[in-house]
């Protein structure tokens, strides 16, 4: 594993000044296991012939305290909604790819939309010490609500390859860049950016020219022991990074992983894991517990029905063998306190 980082000055306007790797060519990101893609043509076709499953206009989930800070040795998750976290861990508080507005789109007049609202105000939050962004997707890469981080709490932010560009339109400014395997020191706490299979685009004109990827959050040790290791995943189809993940992080108290949009497989399989696969995941990740995300939120991103990824995690979970609560999901707005492995 290599550390270091980069800001988006050292980044040309279109792509960053980096050598040549497994997963970057000089001009685009890639996938290293299975490179598959989906053309427009592939995409009329999935719009043109599938239908998705309907979802209901709207949700109203009960209230939920709102997230309270919790001490050094502790870990806790507030689920906010789709793939939008408050993570605390080490004493600190880190918000991971946050999305308070109503669509998943850069246009507000169209694109996938909520239907029920973010678990927890963003007011509510205990303070947020650190930002990261996994990659460019208006589902994980809000602006709006980017703004309205950046001038209530002003933390520092990172994120990978090309994405500062993007960061910088929100007022984030001097935001470290991460490749695959690298590390940063932030708030107190060791960020590294991990590799996943999926792709990235903002326009129709920039497809895979800033890079996606997960995060390993560790916070120090401590008197406590274990300061605690969260797992983020982003979005990922299935693929052989979670068992180099597994190799390099062997102790991970807590992963967030995909559990939805992944209908139809012929076009989500290489970008979308589905709860099988992600029960699979968690098992060669060997993590303590795990939350499924990235489901039940904005309608119109893929084809299948809204309560569908949590009734096939609670069977693929059990058909594993897992213990119960394992792997799971948080309602809308809940907090997940665990202690640190010790």
């Amino acid at each position: 594993m290599t550390s270091g980082s980069s800001t988006a000055s050292d980044r040309r306007r279109m792509g960053p000044v980096t050598p040549r790797t497994d997963h970057w060519d000089g001009r685009v990101f890639h996938n290293v296991h299975d490179r598959t893609g989906k053309s427009l043509v592939d995409v009329w076709r999935w719009r043109r012939r599938n239908k998705p499953t309907p979802w209901p206009e709207w949700v109203a989930d009960p209230p939920r305290p709102p997230p309270a800070r919790v001490p050094a040795g502790r870990i806790a998750a507030t689920f906010i909604g789709h793939a939008s976290f408050l993570i605390q861990l080490g004493g600190r508080s880190v918000l991971i790819d946050p999305v308070w507005s109503p669509r998943a789109s850069p246009l507000r007049f169209a694109g996938p939309h909520r239907v029920r609202a973010p678990g927890q105000p963003l007011d509510a939050l205990p303070g947020v010490d650190l930002l990261l962004v996994s990659h460019n997707h208006s589902d994980h890469m809000d602006l709006k609500t980017l703004r309205k981080v950046r001038r209530r709490w002003a933390p520092p932010t990172v994120t990978g390859l090309g994405n500062a560009r993007h960061l910088a339109k929100a007022g984030l400014r001097d935001v470290p860049e991460l490749d695959w395997w690298q590390s940063t020191e932030a708030a107190g706490l060791r960020v590294t950016y991990v590799p996943a299979q999926h792709f990235s685009a903002r326009t129709p004109f920039d497809r895979n020219r800033s890079l996606w990827g997960g995060f390993v959050i560790e916070a120090p040790k401590g008197e406590h022991g274990n300061g605690g290791t969260v797992y983020f995943a982003g979005d990922s189809g299935w693929c052989p990074h979670f068992a180099e993940i597994a190799r390099a992080f062997p102790r991970i108290d807590l992963a967030l992983l995909p559990i939805g949009a992944y209908q139809p497989r012929w076009f989500m399989r290489t970008q979308h894991m589905d709860p099988g696969e992600a029960v699979e995941a968690h098992r060669v990740l060997g993590a303590r517990r795990s939350i499924g995300m990235h489901f039940g939120t904005f309608f119109g991103l893929t084809d299948e029905a809204i309560d569908e990824p949590e009734r096939w995690l609670a069977e693929a979970s059990a058909a594993a063998g897992l213990a119960p609560g394992e792997f799971t999901t948080l309602p809308f707005g809940a907090t997940l306190e665990l202690p640190a492995a010790g």
